[in-house]
């Protein structure tokens, strides 16, 4: 399978760069997977395809401030750094380097009074840098570091919480699981009161999710790996369901990998860990019945998960309605329901 097949052409002007002023504004494109039909609504009627027994899964995680600005000692040269995840070994982190080619192993990088860095090593897609400092880390991060908007959104965010769920709590990623930007509190409390169970898993989003394939064969692409967590009790809920023949709707496709990367004949087993599941058509899903998403950049192994749930040609031709209907893409932008 070629990757051009996952191709799209769209106009600049789609691409979202500010938040709605109120999250479930946004408008839905409603994509049924088996017949291909279109419907167009608001972001708030996804309560009309939700019903009692559905098990909704949300991803909890928190966008990190993981963009940090130094300057290199022995030098005058500004260095920006960027988190992408943390590695097995205290207080390193794998990062992306700005500019690249003037820091190299050794560097000692300067980001104010309370935090230093030093390259201790290079990987295939960046660095790794160990931080010194004193105090607790996160709370230096919120002090020195800046949200990490992905690279198509050139515009200032003025409000950093509106790149946050309102159900994020446990700090790790470096981009937000945007399908979850649509939810207000008051909308979930409605769908929970419908008798739709709300069930949290973690996966920390890395900024790989923003890259296109590059590989001409799509099965030639190697995933970028991303941290997950399942409890005990969300393995339960949705296993349940499944076997009560109840739906699974993941919110985003960070959901989706968390479950699939750890679904067994059908069943899914709780613990934590990193996966590096590449989800593309010709995949069985094995827990998912249905996805809310946003809509993707082009020849992304996003796109490629969503035309493994409902078929290339089905999602291609929602992006060229999209398109046509203008439609606001990506992070910031509107939503699709896949059911």
């Amino acid at each position: 399978m070629k990757t051009k097949d996952f191709d799209f052409e769209l106009p600049t002007e789609l691409i979202a760069q500010h938040p709605l002023e109120k999250r479930d504004n946004s408008r839905l494109l409603v994509l049924n997977k088996t017949t291909g039909a279109i419907s167009h609504k608001h972001f708030t009627d996804i309560t009309d395809y939700l019903r009692a027994g559905d098990v909704l899964v949300i991803n909890n995680t928190k966008v990190i401030p993981a963009r940090l600005f130094g300057i290199k000692q022995g030098g005058t040269a500004h260095i920006e750094v960027l988190l992408l995840k943390q590695t097995n070994e205290k207080d390193c982190w794998e990062v992306l380097v700005k500019p690249g080619k003037r820091v190299k192993t050794g560097a000692i990088i300067d980001f104010g009074s309370k935090l230093i860095g030093e390259i201790i090593s290079e990987t295939s897609s960046g660095r790794i840098i160990r931080f010194y400092y004193e105090g607790i880390f996160t709370e230096i991060l919120d002090e020195l570091g800046a949200m990490p908007l992905p690279p198509y959104i050139t515009e200032k965010l003025e409000d950093q919480n509106r790149y946050q769920t309102v159900y994020a709590k446990y700090d790790g990623s470096a981009a937000a699981p945007t399908a979850g930007l649509h939810f207000t509190p008051e909308l979930l409390e409605k769908i929970k009161t419908m008798g739709v169970e709300v069930v949290e898993v973690l996966l920390h989003v890395g900024l790989g999710t923003f890259r296109p394939v590059q590989a001409e064969e799509i099965s030639d692409h190697e995933m970028h790996s991303e941290y997950y967590d399942i409890s005990p009790q969300a393995a339960q809920c949705i296993n349940k369901a499944k076997e009560e023949g109840r739906r699974v709707i993941a919110v985003g496709t960070t959901s989706t990998r968390t479950l699939e990367s750890v679904a067994q004949n059908g069943r899914l087993k709780s613990g934590d860990g990193w996966t590096q599941i590449f989800i593309y058509p010709g995949y069985q899903f094995q827990i998912l019945d249905g996805l809310i998403t946003n809509f993707h950049l082009p020849k992304s192994t996003l796109v490629m998960l969503v035309s493994a749930l409902a078929g290339k040609e089905n999602v291609l031709h929602a992006y060229h309605e999209a398109i046509a209907e203008k439609y606001r893409f990506f992070s910031f932008g509107d939503a699709m329901l896949i059911i």
